[in-house]
């Protein structure tokens, strides 16, 4: 049987803005002073209707690379041949299962499949609480962990902006562990051990509400808060206050797992430490909607209390396929090196652009997740928001897509898909030098 699918209208960029206000989510945001439309993607380049193409330098969904062929096939050729549900037996899922398993410590071993980051989270925290028998949590805070209802009260970042609606009375929120512009600086002592003491203060307001901390979420590196590398030792200390407590450790690699930090396959071994749950997304599927959750044994039995977890589309085949792929081509291209090596070529680089600009203040990241401070001064670190968001229009009309972040809009954050090459960084590096000197 043949079909006829309808043509979609090719139209101009005004008029989707125009069809967006009309029938979208109002509340949806469009990157940009001039949104731009982008038709086709291929490895580190999007490119524009009129063929033009952009360096992607803010995509860590598109983990190995827009559009790359073997995830693409990988989901076409399952589409083509079968996708269900999980009730049904299939290979796909218990070997994704087992490949995606094997990249943790052997403590985590049991999986669980979702449809996004969000999903993750909210996945975690209802094993945390069913394990531990408690309800508070404690967060980092600016930190975000998804947008579901139960996520935004978990999440500052949302909570304590525009439209929110302040913390809730079960959540504690942690002192932000930044070494940059906090209370204890990089180069001072043991500057991990002591922003983690912040989570005794925390504990201690759950007990004074006569409850207990059922977990303690904190991503391996912080995104939302500015690409914030957490110092040396503060997971170990933070994970060993919140278990003491009776608390699950919960580590979001939403946006850093999967090789990105280069070191390592999951950030939070760069702390040298073993959660007690670990979320994942954005990347898993390379654009594809997928999230998962690792745990340990003992959580996830205790989960079985007679209510079902079933997720209509999670973990079938055609998400597993490509989840597959994902795996596949991190290791066969050695994309987990390349991040380490590119990522610290463009960490130099911005160490050199800092000694010429001012207004870089600080520089730090691992992999290829990075940020660059900009400020007004180095002494009182006055947030250059207007010169970052400045610089990011600058590179956007010389065809690098870059966005900015943390808690004073002043952070450019760096999160390209891991293919990117040292040429690509090169690029970079040359039309930051420009936008820089045309605002300085």
């Amino acid at each position: 049987m043949s079909t006829i699918t309808k043509a979609i209208p090719q139209r101009s960029p005004q008029e989707i803005i125009d069809l967006r206000r009309r029938h979208l989510n109002p509340s949806l945001s469009m990157s940009y002073q001039q949104p731009v439309k982008m038709v086709r993607g291929r490895g580190a380049y999007l490119y524009d209707q009129d063929g033009q193409a952009y360096l992607d330098m803010v995509n860590n969904v598109c983990h190995v690379g827009h559009c790359h062929p073997s995830v693409v096939a990988a989901g076409q050729a399952q589409m083509a041949e079968l996708n269900t549900n999980t009730r049904y037996l299939h290979d796909n899922i218990v070997e994704y299962a087992r490949r995606l398993s094997a990249t943790f410590p052997e403590e985590l071993s049991v999986v669980f499949l979702t449809n996004s980051g969000t999903e993750a989270n909210d996945l975690a925290l209802r094993l945390a609480r069913t394990y531990s028998q408690a309800h508070d949590i404690i967060v980092v805070d600016h930190a975000y962990h998804g947008n579901s209802p139960t996520m935004i009260e978990l999440s500052p970042y949302k909570f304590d902006g525009k439209g929110g609606q302040g913390r809730p009375a079960h959540i504690q929120v942690a002192e932000i562990p930044d070494d940059y512009r906090g209370r204890f600086r990089r180069g001072e002592a043991d500057v991990g051990p002591r922003y983690a003491q912040d989570l005794h203060r925390a504990i201690a307001a759950i007990h004074a509400r006569g409850e207990k901390p059922a977990a303690f979420f904190c991503e391996s590196i912080l995104g939302c808060g500015g690409q914030v590398v957490l110092p040396d030792h503060y997971l170990k200390e933070a994970y060993a206050t919140a278990r003491a407590a009776g608390a699950v450790c919960v580590a979001d690699e939403v946006q850093v797992g999967f090789g990105r930090a280069g070191t390592h396959f999951w950030a939070f071994e760069t702390q040298a430490v073993v959660p007690d749950i670990v979320t994942m997304g954005k990347p898993i599927c390379n654009g594809h909607p997928m999230g998962a959750v690792v745990t340990r044994p003992e959580i996830a039995q205790a989960f079985m209390n007679g209510m079902e977890y079933f997720n209509t589309f999670a973990g079938n085949p055609v998400s597993c396929a490509m989840g597959l792929a994902v795996l596949d081509v991190i290791e066969q291209e050695q994309l987990q090196n390349n991040a380490l090596q590119v990522g610290n070529a463009i960490l130099h680089g911005l160490v050199e652009l800092q000694k010429e600009f001012d207004m870089i203040g600080d520089v730090r990241g691992m992999g290829l997740f990075i940020g660059v401070e900009m400020v007004k001064d180095r002494h009182s670190l006055e947030p250059a928001t207007e010169a970052a968001n400045a610089v990011i229009e600058y590179l956007k009309a010389h065809h690098i897509l870059l966005s900015t972040d943390g808690p004073y809009d002043n952070v450019l954050k760096l999160k390209p898909p891991i293919v990117f090459s040292m040429d690509n960084a090169e690029e970079f590096l040359r039309c930051l030098r420009d936008a820089l000197r045309s605002i300085a």
